[in-house]
């Protein structure tokens, strides 16, 4: 897609990015831009990390069905093209977040059981799913990994964003815990994109955040929002 207003690089399992391609596409139909999904592995990023030293229990799991499913969204845009990529991370990413986990879900996420009534919701061939286990598709989303870091440095996570590509200015997030509305949403964006289009600015940022406005994510409507102390998108604090 080479005339895309934006790239968008995305794991599905990663709810930060879950919850920023939400408000980009409430800004997409607003300002008619068309957006180009692109992958990055959470998985293939920290291939060379400790899990155990760095992240949660669970979070080695769920990255690797992140990469397993990255596998078939690659399938799908060779074969169905990239609208049905777009389809099938909005498929995923209602199915992984706005519904309650359940134990063994990150596990779950990257087996067929899971994905064949997502790839059948929207419309592509279950066995679609037969590359899960299809790492032939690695180097594709190792080399966009790469492409979106070469973007903007490797001290990042997802999502990647690039406006205007494949000249225009690229970052890492904007990392948001809840969905601004309709109003506010193109208001963010253009404050967002004014920040990011200085030549000279390198960085905001704050670890202090709330969990995500996400079922998915534990999050219920009458909860009260708690600020927690985040390192690179993990609750567990650097050891």
């Amino acid at each position: 897609m080479s005339h895309a207003d934006l790239r968008f690089w995305f794991d599905p399992v990663c709810p930060f990015a879950w919850m920023t391609s939400k408000w980009v596409r409430m800004v997409a139909a607003q300002r008619e831009y068309a957006v180009e999904w692109r992958f990055i592995s959470l998985r293939l990023l920290n291939a060379h990390v400790d899990y155990d030293a760095h992240f949660p229990p669970e979070y080695e799991a769920g990255h690797t069905s992140g990469l397993r499913l990255l596998r078939v969204a690659a399938r799908v845009r060779a074969e169905h093209g990239p609208d049905a990529v777009a389809r099938l991370y909005e498929a995923l990413g209602e199915q992984i977040f706005e519904t309650a986990n359940e134990p063994g879900d990150e596990v779950r996420r990257g087996t067929r059981e899971f994905l064949e009534p997502v790839l059948a919701g929207v419309g592509l061939p279950t066995d679609l799913a037969d590359a899960l286990d299809d790492d032939s598709q690695d180097a594709q989303i190792q080399a966009e990994t790469d492409e979106a870091l070469a973007l903007t440095g490797k001290d990042v996570g997802t999502p990647i964003l690039q406006f205007r590509p494949p000249e225009g200015v690229a970052f890492f997030g904007p990392v948001i815990s809840r969905l601004p509305s309709e109003d506010e949403a193109v208001e963010l964006w253009d404050h967002v994109i004014g920040l990011a289009s200085f030549p000279g600015f390198a960085e905001m940022k704050r670890s202090l955040r709330e969990r995500p406005q996400l079922v998915g994510f534990g999050w219920r409507p009458d909860e009260q929002q708690v600020q927690e102390d985040w390192h690179g998108g993990s609750r567990r604090p650097k050891r």
